[in-house]
């Protein structure tokens, strides 16, 4: 018999799986974070992103209950399945957070971006740059003779799409406000 005491013509595999199981698949969740309104909470949630070398995609604040003192942080962010049960995770346990909701696993939820864009373009251009404005039901909210300022809503997709329509049109600048997102139904992040 051998040191181990493993008998010959045994098996020399482990019981155990000792391969990784970590998957290589890089995934978009969007996080509904519910928080104390206070000094420093977001940066307190910013730094735990910085500070493991997570990426913040999009991210959107705001007060949404003013007796209580509670604001809504949307986060949508990329990384592994494991990354992002870690950011979950660790999420909830910073002091201030109420609630760490993942509304991409919960079940369907409604996602939106506004943005407005500015095009600058003359004769056929202009033309078809409203013409576009139209097909994606985007608004004109400033016009001058040289340039327009676009204002559309989406799903951050819809507002890509658009952007890269108006690329080739004269797209000077573009300014997005992140996603916001709740979850469908009467169930869900409140």
């Amino acid at each position: 018999m051998s040191a181990l005491q493993i008998k010959k013509g045994s098996s020399r595999h482990s019981a155990y799986n000792l391969r990784p199981q970590f998957s290589d698949v890089q995934e978009t969740h969007t996080l509904a974070v519910l928080v104390d309104n206070e000094p420093g909470v977001l940066a307190r949630v910013i730094g735990l992103f910085s500070g493991r070398g997570y990426n913040i995609d999009s991210l959107t604040v705001a007060e949404v209950d003013h007796t209580g003192h509670t604001s809504r942080i949307t986060i949508v962010t990329t990384g592994t399945p494991q990354v992002i049960e870690q950011i979950k995770a660790q999420l909830g346990r910073i002091v201030p957070v109420h609630d760490v909701h993942d509304l991409t696993v919960e079940g369907p939820s409604v996602e939106r971006e506004l943005a407005l864009l500015k095009v600058r373009g003359e004769g056929n251009n202009r033309v078809e740059a409203l013409r576009l404005a139209d097909i994606f039901r985007a608004n004109v909210v400033d016009s001058t003779l040289d340039s327009f300022v676009f204002e559309i809503t989406g799903p951050p997709d819809k507002i890509d799409a658009f952007a890269d329509l108006m690329r080739p049109l004269g797209l000077e600048e573009i300014a997005r406000t992140g996603v916001a997102a709740l979850p469908r139904g009467a169930k869900g992040a409140e």
